[in-house]
C-alpha cells in the first residue's frame, strides 16, 4: 500500500495536468495525423523519457523548491519568453503541414520524431513546479515519503498517467482521419492559441509575483 498509493496520485496527478490540450499532446496528434500512429508514438516515446528526468527533478527539489519561490519564477519567466516564441512560429511562421501517403512514410526515419518529442517536452517546464507542487502536498498528507522506492513509485505513476493521455490523443486523432485535412491544416493556429493562452498565465503569475 505504501508503494501503490504514490503511484496511483502520481498517475492521477498526471491525467489532470496532461489532458487539457497542450503542446505535448497537441504536437503528438498532429504527428499522429500527418505520419501515422506509429510515428506519434516514437514522438511520445521521446517525450516520455524528458517526463521521467523533469519529475525526477521536480520529487528531488520538492523539498527546496517551496522554500525558495524564486526558482519557480525563473522558470515562469523561461517558459513565458519560450512560449511566447512558438506562439509567433506557429500563428505566422510555422509551414502549413500535409498529410503524406503510406510510401514516404515508410521511407523516412522514426528516430526524427523520437527527439522532436524530447525536445517538445524539454521546453516545456511546467511539469517542474507543477509536480513539485504535487509531492509537498503528498508528503504533507503522509501519503509520499522521500524514499528510493517511493520516488521510483511516484516517478513511474505519473509517467504512466502521462502516457495514457498521450496515446488518448494520438488514438482519437488518428480515428477521425476522415476530417484530417481540416484538422492538419488548422492544428499549427490550435497549438499556438494554446502557447499563447499559456504565456499569458504565466505572464500574468509572474507580475503577481512581483506586485
Amino acid at each position: 500500500m505504501t508503494l501503490f498509493l504514490p503511484f496511483f496520485f502520481g498517475f492521477l496527478a498526471a491525467i489532470i495536468g496532461v489532458i487539457p490540450p497542450g503542446i505535448i499532446n497537441m504536437t503528438a496528434a498532429k504527428v499522429s495525423l500527418i505520419d501515422g500512429k506509429k510515428r506519434a508514438m516514437m514522438f511520445v516515446l521521446g517525450a516520455l523519457i524528458i517526463v521521467f528526468i523533469q519529475t525526477y527533478i521536480s520529487v528531488i527539489f520538492a523539498q527546496y523548491i517551496d522554500k525558495h519561490h524564486e526558482v519557480i519564477v525563473l522558470l515562469r519567466e523561461i517558459g513565458f519568453v519560450i512560449f511566447i516564441t512558438l506562439t509567433i512560429y506557429f500563428l505566422k511562421f510555422a509551414p502549413t503541414p500535409k498529410i503524406k501517403d503510406e510510401e514516404e512514410v515508410k521511407i523516412k526515419s522514426k528516430r526524427s520524431r523520437f527527439f522532436m518529442g524530447m525536445v517538445i517536452s524539454a521546453i516545456n517546464f511546467f511539469p517542474i513546479p507543477y509536480y513539485a507542487l504535487i509531492t509537498i502536498t503528498l508528503a504533507s498528507y503522509n501519503v509520499f515519503s522521500y524514499e528510493p522506492m517511493q520516488n521510483c513509485s511516484l516517478i513511474f505513476g505519473i509517467a504512466a498517467g502521462s502516457f495514457v493521455v498521450f496515446y488518448f490523443y494520438v488514438v482519437f486523432f488518428n480515428k477521425m482521419k476522415s476530417k484530417a485535412n481540416y484538422m492538419v491544416t488548422n492544428m499549427n493556429k490550435c497549438i499556438g492559441i494554446i502557447t499563447g493562452i499559456v504565456a499569458l498565465i504565466t505572464l500574468f503569475n509572474i507580475v503577481k509575483y512581483y506586485f
